[in-house]
């Protein structure tokens, strides 16, 4: 493999990318009117959208659902930040066919996680990701998340794959710090290193990190984009006033399993039903007050 050390996308990613999520009826059915509202707010705030994410809850959407909220969010944002696609499938081939569909529609990248179920050794993901960035014609993110997947993309095997110059940048969702920080420290000149984290997102960012790929966005769009702004100019005293303010947010979306507690405070604000699909189930009674007093500390509702 060889090493590209000239960017080849389109558009800048950096700062924030909202993990958008999927707003769903009440028959169940994707509603592209009130997705297409939730982009409008993110561009208010020139933050990007990550679309069929965990938060996106890709793992009950049928192709076809995907196919539409990917061709949702690229129409409405026409090209005024990046859109960026998330492919993860369990079989390599069925995901080089979904990340080329995405690319056809016009993503400005893809984002794959590892495959899950099926524990993999380290030069299997090799394999794995260079497949799909040799055949998806399109800039591939990694997505590390191992406590959704139960495998990890070890730091020297995202170090290796960098040097496939299709293969531009890493989404770490582990939470933790050092790993992050030795990925921006010891990672190939050009290899772009991404939060998907959102409490340890700002502290990232100050270390180099390029951006966050936020949950927490979905409901404070502009105090993120603020956060990440002054994160990446060095401007430690706001960055962190604004963190101080998320911190209850940061900590409380995350009360349940994702994507539960941010579309419920999604429907708090008014901004869409509170649908989300089986096995999935609505935030619990206990941890609504939890999710209300963090939207009040952010000023998000009186």
């Amino acid at each position: 493999m060889s090493r590209l050390r000239e960017p080849i996308m389109k558009k800048t990613i950096q700062g924030v990318l909202t993990a958008i999520v999927t707003p769903f009826d009440a028959s169940g059915e994707i509603s592209p009117v009130r997705l297409r509202r939730q982009i409008r707010r993110q561009l208010e705030h020139d933050n990007g959208i990550f679309c069929n994410g965990t938060n996106g809850e890709f793992f009950v959407l049928t192709t076809d659902e995907k196919i539409l909220v990917t061709e949702t969010c690229v129409d409405e944002v026409s090209g005024a930040v990046p859109v960026v696609g998330h492919i993860g499938e369990i079989s390599t081939a069925a995901t080089i066919k979904l990340g080329k569909r995405l690319a056809s529609i016009g993503v400005d990248a893809v984002s794959v996680i590892t495959p899950y179920f099926v524990p993999l050794r380290q030069h299997e993901l090799v394999y794995h990701y260079t497949a799909i960035a040799d055949a998806v014609p399109v800039p591939v993110f990694l997505y590390n998340i191992p406590g959704r997947t139960g495998n990890t993309i070890e730091p020297a095997t995202a170090r290796k794959l960098a040097e496939h110059p299709n293969i531009v940048g890493i989404k770490d969702a582990t939470g933790n710090f050092d790993r992050g920080c030795e990925l921006i420290a010891r990672g190939p000149e050009g290899f772009s290193v991404y939060s998907g984290d959102d409490p340890t997102a700002c502290a990232l960012i100050l270390m180099g990190a390029q951006g966050n790929i936020s949950v927490v966005a979905n409901v404070a769009p502009r105090l993120m984009h603020e956060m990440c702004v002054a994160a990446a100019a060095g401007d430690v005293a706001k960055a962190k006033e604004i963190h101080f303010k998320l911190l209850a947010l940061h900590r409380d979306l995350f009360c349940e399993a994702n994507p539960i507690p941010v579309k419920w405070a999604v429907h708090q604000l008014g901004l869409m039903p509170n649908g989300i699909r089986l096995p999935l189930t609505t935030l619990s009674e206990a941890s609504q007050p939890r999710v209300l007093a963090a939207l009040r500390q952010a000023g998000l509702i009186a």
